[in-house]
C-alpha cells in the first residue's frame, strides 16, 4: 500500500506561480511513475504532466512551457512548479503514482484557484 501527502495548492492571481508536492510512503518500487491529474470544475480528471523514476516527462500538450515536474527519489516526492497560472489552471490537483502494472494509486487532492 502506498500513501500520496499533497501540499501547495491555494490562491493566486492570474500571471502567478505555484509550486505542488506530493510525497510517497509505504511499499514503493523502482518502477514506479508519479503524475499530477486534475479535475476543473464540471469537467474529467485530465493528466497534466509524469515523470518516472529515471526523470522521463510527458506534459499535456497545453502545460508545456508553462509547467515542469520534478521529483527527488531519495524523498519519494514529485513537484509541480506551475508558472504563468490562468483562471482556467483552477481545478483539484491529483497526485498519482503507478508501479507494478496494476497498482495505481491517488492522493486526496489540493485546490488551486486562479483569480484576481
Amino acid at each position: 500500500q502506498v500513501q500520496l501527502v499533497e501540499s501547495g495548492g491555494g490562491l493566486v492571481q492570474p500571471g502567478g506561480s505555484l509550486t505542488l508536492s506530493c510525497a510517497a510512503s509505504g511499499r514503493i518500487f523502482s518502477d514506479n511513475v508519479m503524475g499530477w491529474y486534475r479535475r476543473a470544475p464540471g469537467k474529467e480528471r485530465e493528466l497534466v504532466a509524469d515523470i518516472t523514476i529515471s526523470g522521463r516527462t510527458n506534459y499535456q500538450d497545453s502545460e508545456k512551457g508553462r509547467f515542469t515536474i520534478s521529483r527527488d527519489n531519495a524523498k519519494n516526492t514529485v513537484y509541480l512548479q506551475m508558472n504563468s497560472l490562468k483562471p482556467e489552471d483552477t481545478a483539484v490537483y491529483y497526485c498519482n503514482l503507478q508501479q507494478r502494472l496494476s497498482e495505481n494509486y491517488w492522493g486526496q487532492g489540493t485546490q488551486v484557484t486562479v483569480s484576481s
